[in-house]
C-alpha cells in the first residue's frame, strides 16, 4: 500500500504533458499539430482518466485502513528558514482528487463536440489541462505556500478561460473583473499565511496545527493578532468561492465557454475555497469568533444568491447565482463545525451544478443553429420555451439536476442538504429559519429556470407551415392581462398604447403592466425564436435539435452520478456508518468530533417531509406563476381577483416590483462597488496624474528651462576679452571672501560671548 503512496505524485503532473506537447507541437510542427487536433482532446482524457483509477485506488485504500500519507522533500534550505515541497494524501484531498477528475472527464469528452467549431480548440484543451494541474496541484499540497503556489496558478488558468473570447469586450472585461476581485481576497490569504508563520514558526499543516492548539492551550499567543490573521486567511476562501461580499465575479464570469462554467463554476475552482476552509477547520475551531463569522458569511452569501437568482434572464447567470448560494450552505456547514455534512454536500452539489451547466450548453448550442437567431440571445430564457420536444434528452437530464438541487428523495442534494438544514436548528435557530427559506426560494427559482427554458410553447410557434394562419406569442409581461397577442410578418413587439414605448425586451420587467401586441417595426428589439430560412424553399424552418451522441453521453452519466451519488451518505450496514463517514474518520478525529454518524431514521423521515414540503411549494408557486399558457394567465386574474383595487394594489405592485428590480440589478451591490470604489479609484488617480504632471514633472522640466535661460544668459555676457573675464572673476571671488569673512567673524564673536557668558 505505501509503495502506491509513493507515486502519487503524479496526479497533478500527469495532466501537465497535454499543454507542454501542445506547445512544442504548435512550436516545432504548428501545421501538424492542427491538422491532429482531435488527438489532443483524447489524450487530455487519457491522461486525466489515468489520474482518476490512481485516485479511487488511493481512496479505497483509505477507506480499508483509515490512514494518512505524506511525502516532503527539502526545497528552500537556510539557517533560520527551511521550506519544503511535497504532496499529502488524506480523506479530503483523495475526495477532491476524485471529483476534479470525473467531472474533468465528462467535460473534456463534453467540449470535444462543443468546441470543435471554435478556432481556438487546442487553446481550450491546453488551458483546461493545465488549469486541472493546478487544482490537482493544490488539493495534494501539504504546506501553506505551496498551496499559494498553485492558488495563484487556478486564478491564472481562471483568467484565461473567462476570457477565452477575449475579442469580446464583454468577455475580457469579465475575466479581469474575476482576476481583480480574487487578488484582494489572495493578497489577505497572503497576509494571513505570513502572521501564522509568525505565530508558529511552520508552514506546515501538521505543525501548524499542533503547535497554534498548544499556544491556545498555554495562553501564549495574542488572540486578537491570531483572529485577525484567520480572518485574512478565509477572506481567501471569500473570493474564490464568490462569498458575499466578493461575490460579483462569479456572474460575469458566465461569458466564458458553457463547459468552463461547468468545470470551473461548479465543481472545482469555486469549490477551492470551500477546501481551504475545511483543511484549516483545525485552526479555525479553536478560535470561536471565526466560526461564528464564517457560518454569518454563509448565512448571507446563501440567501443573497437565492435572492438574486429568482430574476435573471440569462439561464447561466442563474445558474451562476444557483452555485453561489449553494456554496453559501457548505461554508454554513464549515461555520457550524459540521465537516463531513460540508463535504458531502460539496460532492453531491458538485455534479448535480455540472449536469445543470453541460445542459444549458447543449440548451444554448441547440438555440444557435436556428436560422438567424442571434447568438447574443441564445442564453436569454425569455426567448425560450417549448423545447421539449426538440431536446428531450437534455430536457430529462436538466430535470434531473434541477430536482436534485431542489432537495427532491432520492437524488443527490436531498440527502446532503437536509443534514445542513437539520444541524443548523442546533446551532442557532435565525439561521435555521433562513436556511430553510432559502431552500424553498432555491426551489422556487430552480423550476422558473426549468418551466421558461423547456416547457409550454416555443415562444413564436408556427401553427401551420405554410404561414397563412395567425401565430401564437406568449408576452414578456408576467403580470400582462389576457388579450389577444398576434403576430404578423416581422415577428415582433410593440405596446397596445401608442404612447407608450419599449425600448429593448431585456428591458421589459417580467412583472409589469404593459399589455404587448405584435408590430412590424421593431426588428432590430428582438429576434424570432423561429425564422424562414433563405432557402430555395421557403416553406422550410429551422428547429433546435439534440446535441451529438458525445454531449448526450456526458449528460448521461452525470446524471447517473446525481441519482446514486447521495448513498454515500446513507448507512446501509448494521453499525449504522456510512461510507462517506468512514471514509472521512481520520480528518474527523482530527477535529476531535465523533466518525460515528449513526443516523436514527424516524427523526430523519420527520425533518425531510418538512424539507421536502418546502421545496414542492417552491416548485407548485413556480409552476403557478411561470407556465407558459394561458392557464397562467387565469392563475394571475384569479391572484388580481384576491387583491382590492387602489391603494392596496398599488402596494402589492410596488413590493412585486421593488422585488423584481432587486434581484435583476443584483442587489445594487455592483452600482455600489462602481460608484464608491470605482469611482474613487479613478478620482485618485487623475489626482495622482495630475501631482505626477504638474509636481514630479515640473521640478524636473522647471530645471531644464531655467538651465535653458541661465546658459542663454551666460552666453551673452561673454564677449572674448580676457581682460573682461579676469576682471568678473576677480570680483566674484572677492564678494565670495567677503561674505565668507563676514560669517566667519559672527561666528568668532559668538563664541567669545558665550565663553564669557558661561
Amino acid at each position: 500500500m505505501e509503495q502506491t503512496y509513493q507515486y502519487a505524485w503524479i496526479i497533478p503532473l500527469l495532466p501537465l504533458i497535454v499543454p507542454m506537447l501542445i506547445g512544442v507541437g504548435l512550436l516545432l510542427f504548428p501545421t501538424a499539430t492542427k491538422n491532429l487536433r482531435r488527438m489532443w482532446a483524447f489524450q487530455s482524457i487519457l491522461l486525466l482518466s489515468i489520474v482518476m483509477i490512481f485516485s479511487i485506488n488511493l481512496s479505497i485504500q483509505q477507506i480499508n485502513s483509515n490512514s494518512i500519507y505524506q511525502s516532503v522533500w527539502s526545497w528552500i534550505i537556510n539557517n533560520k528558514f527551511s521550506l519544503e515541497f511535497g504532496y499529502l494524501i488524506d480523506p479530503l484531498s483523495s475526495i477532491m482528487s476524485i471529483l476534479i477528475t470525473t467531472v474533468g472527464i465528462m467535460v473534456l469528452i463534453y467540449s470535444d463536440n462543443y468546441m470543435s467549431h471554435d478556432q481556438g480548440y487546442l487553446r481550450f484543451f491546453a488551458y483546461m489541462s493545465l488549469f486541472s494541474t493546478s487544482m490537482l496541484g493544490l488539493v495534494t499540497s501539504s504546506n501553506l505556500i505551496q498551496i499559494y503556489i498553485f492558488w495563484e496558478l487556478v486564478g491564472m488558468c481562471s483568467y484565461l478561460l473567462i476570457g477565452f473570447w477575449f475579442t469580446r469586450p464583454v468577455a475580457a472585461n469579465a475575466c479581469q473583473k474575476a482576476f481583480i476581485t480574487n487578488r484582494v481576497g489572495d493578497f489577505g490569504l497572503l497576509l494571513g499565511i505570513l502572521g501564522f508563520y509568525w505565530i508558529t514558526g511552520s508552514f506546515e499543516f501538521r505543525d501548524l496545527f499542533e503547535i497554534f492548539n498548544n499556544l491556545i492551550l498555554t495562553n501564549e499567543v495574542n488572540f486578537f493578532f491570531a483572529t485577525l490573521c484567520a480572518v485574512l486567511l478565509f477572506a481567501g476562501a471569500v473570493a474564490k468561492s464568490a462569498q458575499f461580499p466578493l461575490h460579483v465575479w462569479l456572474p460575469d464570469a458566465m461569458e466564458g465557454p458553457t463547459p468552463i462554467s461547468a468545470l470551473i463554476h461548479a465543481a472545482t475552482m469555486v469549490a477551492a475555497g470551500i477546501f481551504l476552509v475545511a483543511r484549516l477547520l483545525p485552526l479555525f475551531i479553536v478560535i470561536p469568533y471565526i466560526m461564528n463569522f464564517i457560518a454569518l458569511i454563509g448565512i448571507i452569501t446563501l440567501f443573497l444568491g437565492a435572492s438574486l437568482a429568482i430574476a435573471q434572464k440569462d439561464i447561466k447567470r442563474g445558474l451562476a447565482y444557483s452555485t453561489m448560494s449553494q456554496l453559501g450552505y457548505m461554508m454554513l456547514a464549515l461555520g457550524m463545525g459540521s465537516y463531513r455534512n460540508a463535504l458531502f454536500h460539496l460532492i453531491t452539489h458538485a455534479y448535480s451544478k455540472a449536469l445543470l451547466f453541460l445542459g444549458s450548453g447543449s440548451v444554448i448550442h441547440s438555440m444557435e443553429t436556428v436560422v438567424g437567431y442571434s447568438p447574443d440571445k441564445s442564453q436569454n430564457m425569455v426567448l425560450m420555451g417549448g423545447l421539449t420536444k426538440h431536446v428531450s434528452i437534455t430536457k430529462t437530464a436538466f430535470l434531473l439536476g434541477t430536482l436534485s438541487l431542489c432537495g427532491i428523495p432520492p437524488l443527490a442534494c436531498f440527502w446532503s442538504k437536509d443534514e445542513i438544514l437539520n444541524d443548523s436548528w442546533l446551532y442557532s435557530p435565525i439561521f435555521a429559519i433562513i436556511a430553510w427559506a432559502t431552500a424553498g426560494l432555491t426551489a422556487f427559482y430552480m423550476f422558473r429556470i426549468y418551466l421558461l427554458t423547456f416547457e409550454g410553447h416555443l415562444n413564436v410557434h408556427f401553427q401551420n407551415y405554410s404561414g397563412k394562419q395567425n401565430i401564437l406569442f406568449y408576452s414578456l409581461s408576467l403580470w400582462g392581462k389576457r388579450g389577444s397577442k398576434r403576430i404578423n410578418k416581422n415577428f415582433c413587439l410593440l405596446p397596445i398604447n401608442n404612447d407608450e414605448n419599449v425600448n429593448n425586451d431585456e428591458n421589459a420587467a417580467p412583472f409589469s403592466q404593459k399589455i404587448y401586441q405584435i408590430d412590424e417595426n421593431v426588428r432590430k428589439r428582438t429576434r424570432p425564436f423561429i425564422r424562414i430560412a433563405h432557402f430555395k424553399n421557403k416553406n422550410t424552418y429551422s428547429y433546435p435539435y439534440e446535441s451529438d451522441n458525445t454531449m448526450l453521453f456526458s449528460l448521461l452519466i452525470l446524471g447517473l452520478f446525481t441519482l446514486f451519488v447521495g448513498s454515500l451518505g446513507i448507512p446501509f450496514n448494521q453499525e449504522g456508518v456510512d461510507i462517506l463517514s468512514k471514509w472521512l474518520t481520520p480528518s474527523i478525529n482530527l477535529l476531535h468530533q465523533k466518525s460515528n454518524n449513526s443516523m436514527d431514521w424516524y427523526e430523519f423521515l420527520k425533518d425531510a417531509v418538512f424539507s421536502v414540503s418546502i421545496a414542492y411549494f417552491g416548485i407548485i408557486l413556480a409552476s403557478f406563476l411561470y407556465k407558459p399558457s394561458y392557464s397562467s394567465v387565469k392563475n394571475f386574474d384569479l391572484i388580481n381577483s384576491f387583491i382590492k383595487r387602489g391603494p392596496k394594489r398599488t402596494v402589492w405592485d410596488k413590493i412585486i416590483n421593488g422585488i423584481y428590480d432587486w434581484s435583476y440589478n443584483r442587489a445594487y451591490i455592483d452600482a455600489f462597488y462602481r460608484i464608491s470604489l470605482t469611482a474613487e479609484v479613478r478620482g485618485l488617480s487623475k489626482l495622482t496624474n495630475l501631482f505626477d504632471r504638474w509636481v514630479i514633472d515640473g521640478i524636473t522640466n522647471g530645471i531644464g528651462v531655467m538651465s535653458f535661460f541661465v546658459g542663454e544668459g551666460i552666453k551673452y555676457v561673454g564677449g572674448g576679452r580676457i581682460s573682461s573675464y579676469l576682471f568678473f572673476y576677480l570680483f566674484s571671488v572677492s564678494i565670495f571672501l567677503l561674505i565668507i569673512n563676514l560669517f566667519s567673524a559672527d561666528a568668532f564673536f559668538s563664541s567669545i560671548l558665550n565663553f564669557e557668558f558661561s
